[in-house]
């Protein structure tokens, strides 16, 4: 059974009051959603909060889901907003800090790249590798809002461009615009150290 199947599944049980079932939907994404927040709020402290909150606001506003994106994608926004909020009313704004982006999860992407490397490998190798994943991370911090939030969604999330136009609320062609631009600022600041190295090419 596809993810999508199950979630339509449980979904469907809570909303013929089986609290259960959403407790499991729960479990199921707590840590993800946990993961995009920690990349949109600085303290690390408000981060089970806002979550807490986007599951509340999941919960309630479950009856009005019609399945038209995925519960995946509907949740996300959720909790992209809920962030949102929680930022402006405490008059923070949203940045993603290299310990968010390193630290928030194992499975990081950021930290793939520290953590993955060969034990073949040189100190100037694995120096260089914390290199350039200190530059993305800088990079990405560097990126308004809007355009962290779109790359983020869809180079470390995973997410379609469907599902980040939803997530987003804008259309497809503001995605693609986005992370474009996304990716051309990061390369920017990626190209004086790929250029310095023979062989390697941006």
């Amino acid at each position: 059974m596809s993810d999508a199947a199950a979630d339509a599944l449980l979904i469907d049980r809570v909303k013929r009051g089986d609290q259960r079932a959403f407790e499991m939907l729960v479990v199921k994404y707590q840590r993800r959603i946990e993961r995009l927040i920690a990349r949109m709020v600085r303290d690390s402290d408000l981060v089970a909060d806002i979550a807490q909150e986007t599951f509340i606001r999941a919960y309630r506003a479950l009856p009005q889901f019609r399945g038209e994106s995925a519960f995946y994608t509907w949740l996300y926004r959720i909790a992209v907003n809920t962030a949102k909020k929680a930022l402006m009313e405490l008059k923070r704004d949203p940045l993603v800090t290299e310990s968010a982006l390193a630290g928030a999860e194992d499975d990081d992407e950021t930290s793939r790249v520290e953590n993955e490397l060969s034990d073949g490998e040189t100190p100037d190798a694995v120096l260089a590798s914390k290199e350039i994943a200190a530059t993305v991370n800088a990079a990405i911090e560097a990126l308004s809002e809007d355009l962290r939030q779109a790359i983020m969604l869809r180079e470390i999330e995973g997410l379609s461009y469907e599902d980040i136009a939803t997530v987003m609320n804008c259309p497809i062609g503001t995605v693609r615009s986005r992370i474009f631009r996304a990716r051309e600022a990061i390369a920017q600041r990626l190209r004086p150290l790929l250029d310095t190295r023979e062989g390697e090419r941006w």
